[in-house]
């Protein structure tokens, strides 16, 4: 059994709304057993909703839509499903009896327009709506039985949950053969490109392989994907666990958790079982490191405080960096860093001091320090250290790689590793 999800809305086709339903109903789908073939955005045009609607009926067994089910003349999901199937709307009166009582109960009566959601292609029927107006629609077309949802998230997830989710048990059933399992993890690495690390990765990302072995790069993370796909939950599983290990061996400490894990959350762990602790001094950053740390609940056991010292007069007086360094090397070096790390781990009192200067853009860049030059500061009970990093994109996107960056280094620092393996980094 296979499926085709679709989102409908101008707002999703023109970039104005992220679909975030369709990610989410995509891993309901995998928790049944049911791949998922393709993801499609449709604008609300009546001709092409048809289109794509008997496509997918006719590629998939199941077509999960969402949106398009509202009150508004843009509101176009049940007029196309009827083209498709060649039928007329029909109106289902216990759906138009609780759209009534759904305004009586908040004091006002149910403006005639409402009443075009009770319409249904006839032949199918209504999904009760526990959480808005608009019913859902579950119909047979082509090969496929379609169900339709609101767009609304919350509106989405109650009905599936609680109408769709047991039919498509009841069909998987019926087919016989048993739930196939379908599992999934996600790797997180940080310091690797996504060409480095499928080089590492060779025959592991065959796409004959099951496991199938996939990455993604979102915001400087490269994440690796595994899909595990067994008839027996078990073997899936076990499956599963093995070509994690694989990938995770291959990548090494470049790893930094799997799933929701944060980079920030596996540092402050390893300096609380390092019994150590670490103080911030950031220029470019503007705090967006401490602020990563400081989300992690329980950071206060390894995280004193921080300076964000923007201004050279500020990095004087704040963390006593030397007048003639910054007059002599600039804000944005080696030897400034080094002084700003040291003078943070000092008034601190920590084990360790991390520091992070400079040139974010759009301007400010010369030949020698480009727009994207980053330099950090390590100070550490052996000495003090720098690094030097070139980092692209807008201004945005180096602020956040740096304060990456620093995470990683100091995750490195805690474990022993050397920096060089993070593929920005030079010694300084």
């Amino acid at each position: 059994m296979q499926a085709i999800i679709l989102s409908i809305g101008d707002e999703l086709a023109l970039g104005q709304t992220v679909d975030t339903n369709s990610a989410w109903l995509a891993a309901r789908l995998a928790g049944l057993g049911i791949p998922t073939l393709k993801h499609e955005t449709v604008a609300d045009d009546l001709p092409a909703l048809v289109q794509t609607l008997q496509q997918a009926a006719d590629r998939a067994d199941v077509v999960l839509v969402s949106g398009g089910l509202g009150p508004t003349p843009d509101d176009l999901t049940r007029d196309a499903l009827a083209q498709a199937m060649g039928v007329e709307l029909e109106e289902d009166p216990e759906a138009l009896a609780t759209l009534n009582r759904f305004f009586e109960d908040r004091g006002y009566p149910m403006p005639d327009r409402n009443r075009v959601q009770a319409l249904f292609p006839a032949g199918g029927c209504t999904i009760p709506n526990a959480r808005g107006t608009a019913p859902g629609l579950k119909v047979s077309l082509g090969r496929a039985q379609v169900f339709v949802t609101p767009g609304v998230p919350h509106e989405m997830k109650a009905m599936v949950h609680s109408s769709i989710e047991p039919e498509l048990l009841a069909m998987i059933g019926d087919q016989g053969g048993g739930r196939p399992a379908i599992l999934t993890r996600t790797i997180h690495s940080f310091g690797i490109g996504e060409s480095d690390a499928a080089e590492r990765l060779g025959t592991l990302m065959d796409r004959d392989r099951n496991p199938m072995v996939g990455t993604t790069v979102s915001r400087g993370f490269c994440s690796i994907r595994v899909r595990s796909e067994h008839a027996d939950p078990a073997q899936a599983q076990r499956d599963l666990d093995d070509t994690t290990g694989l990938v995770e061996a291959q990548l090494g400490p470049l790893v930094f958790g799997r799933d929701q894990d944060q980079l920030a959350t596996d540092l402050v762990s390893r300096l609380v079982a390092a019994g150590q602790s670490v103080a911030t001094a950031e220029s470019c950053t503007g705090g967006l490191l401490g602020g990563m740390i400081v989300d992690v609940p329980g950071s206060s056991a390894v995280y004193p405080g921080g300076w964000v010292t923007y201004s050279n007069a500020l990095k004087q007086s704040q963390l006593g960096v030397d007048p003639a360094l910054i007059d002599t090397h600039g804000a944005v070096s080696a030897p400034v860093v080094q002084a700003m790390a040291a003078g943070a781990r000092e008034r601190a009192g920590a084990t360790l001091g991390i520091s992070i200067s400079g040139v974010a853009g759009p301007g400010g860049g010369t030949d020698d320090k480009p727009v994207g030059t980053v330099w950090f500061g390590l100070a550490t009970p052996e000495g003090v250290f720098s690094h030097r990093a070139q980092l692209v994109g807008d201004r945005a996107a180096v602020r956040d790689r740096a304060a990456k960056c620093a995470l990683q280094m100091l995750r490195f620092t805690v474990m022993g590793e050397d920096l060089k393996q993070i593929r920005w980094f030079a010694r300084g």
